[in-house]
């Protein structure tokens, strides 16, 4: 299934491919794409399931690649930079493994490498509620009581991008919830070992969320460049700037 593609950049410059994690969309890479990456071609998909791409099943892994490759190739992109963030970190781990000549080099963003299986009950049990909101400021509100350093301007642009309106007022992230169940059950599943990372790597992560773990740490050390950020899990708005310096350097 084509997905619907953010494109930011130079049609003609070296493309790099980002994807999302659970309930995000490919627009959180706006920032990234314009300030960090100027000099590049920056395409950035909404997965099956999430923001303006269809949303029917399948939503597994295999289907995900496929949706990606489909995708890319329709866009003129063979071989590119790869980055992805949380799942779209194991999805990019996943492409690798398969098919290994596609990645030029790999970014991984506080990757979602393997999940606990309770951390993957819990996640998937809460998309179970009622996800919905009066206004965007009480979303707004409900991020920035998580305590991690987000500033404001990237929820604002968040909630414009990414907020729906229902039909009894109320307001709903743009995302099938049973899409992000599955993605989190497939996240407990058994990932490609590291080795899989056989093109240059870099893992840029955040250990005060803890979701890449230490001993994932050490099993990733020799095979990718690992720069740890301040903040929360959402580093490319936590800390952007470490973030983004990380990504510049590394795909210069």
């Amino acid at each position: 299934m084509p997905l619907h593609l953010h494109e930011w950049g130079d049609p003609d410059a070296s493309p790099v491919v980002c994807l999302h994690g659970v309930t995000a969309h490919g627009a959180r890479y706006r920032r990234l794409a314009q300030e960090a990456l100027p000099d590049r071609r920056v395409l950035a998909p909404d997965l099956r399931g999430h923001g303006r791409s269809e949303w029917e099943p399948p939503w597994s892994i295999a289907q995900q690649l496929e949706d990606l490759l489909e995708t890319v190739d329709a866009a003129g992109v063979g071989r590119a930079a790869w980055i992805g963030h949380s799942y779209g970190g194991r999805l990019l781990l996943e492409l690798a493994a398969r098919e290994p000549e596609r990645v030029e080099r790999a970014v991984l963003l506080d990757p979602a490498i393997q999940v606990l299986p309770h951390v993957g009950l819990d996640q998937a049990e809460s998309y179970r509620e009622d996800l919905t909101y009066a206004s965007a400021e009480e979303a707004i509100a409900e991020r920035l009581s998580a305590g991690w350093p987000t500033p404001r301007a990237a929820l604002e642009e968040e909630m414009a991008e990414h907020l729906v309106q229902e039909r009894n007022g109320r307001w709903r992230y743009r995302f099938c919830p049973p899409a992000a169940i599955v993605f989190y059950s497939d996240m407990t599943s058994e990932p490609p070992p590291p080795a899989a990372l056989t093109m240059p790597a870099l893992i840029v992560y955040a250990p005060a969320f803890g979701l890449f773990r230490d001993d994932q740490v050490e099993a990733f050390r020799p095979h990718a460049e690992l720069v740890a950020v301040p903040g929360g899990h959402i580093v490319y708005w936590d800390a952007f700037d470490e973030t983004a310096a990380a990504l510049r350097r590394f795909l210069a």
